[in-house]
């Protein structure tokens, strides 16, 4: 299934000395033409502040492309940021691995190192239905891109956060991410302050 689709990070189509670059109005317009109804934040993000994030280094934006027609499908976003892990939240296993590379607070008895964040992932679904990635893929090309920088500069750990619904959590659940925290989101003139469960994986 992979082998039907590509990656290209976002900074080959802002830098000149790439093949690929097409410069950000041309790339705004391509980014145009991604949809996700069911989660307008994720589709704001591609459309409004990828660019900008990847130019400031905030994160790194993926697209992601069907091989055949070249159509995007999908894309994901990561950066590294640290992440604080309270001990009666983990296993065993969990907080030994974490005590490897990491300092116990001995006041909030909680470990703080780097991990990489999954901070977006989502759907085309201006796709018709059969043209659409699958999200077990989209998330296996971010795991993969993940597991490329581990090889190059190290690190152990990668996390996300998701909304607080059943489905989402069976999604991450079942590859492999296990909740350590909830936090709630910062409140606005535009939306209600949201509930977040934090998930991690060790690599």
């Amino acid at each position: 299934m992979p082998d039907q689709f590509y990656t290209i990070n976002l900074r080959a189509y802002l830098d000149k000395d790439e093949s690929t670059y097409i410069g950000e109005a041309d790339l705004q317009d391509l980014l145009s033409d991604f949809s996700c109804p069911h989660n307008p934040d994720v589709e704001y993000f591609l459309t409004h502040n990828a660019i900008e994030f990847t130019k400031k280094d905030q994160s790194i934006t993926y697209l992601v492309f069907r091989a055949e027609d070249a159509s995007l499908t999908g894309y994901y976003s990561l950066a590294v940021k640290p992440i604080s892990v309270n001990v009666g939240n983990i296993s065993r296993t969990m907080t030994k691995k974490l005590a490897r590379v990491s300092t116990l607070d001995e006041n909030t008895l909680s470990y703080t190192t780097a991990a990489y964040l999954i901070a977006q992932l989502g759907k085309n679904y201006a796709l018709p239905p059969n043209k659409r990635i699958e999200s077990s893929v989209l998330l296996g090309f971010a795991l993969k891109t993940i597991e490329s920088l581990k090889y190059s500069i190290g690190g152990v750990m990668e996390f996300l956060e998701c909304a607080d619904n059943e489905f989402l959590m069976n999604f991450y659940t079942s590859n492999g991410f296990k909740m350590f925290d909830t936090r709630m989101t910062a409140p606005n003139s535009n939306k209600e302050p949201e509930k977040l469960n934090q998930l991690l994986k060790f690599i």
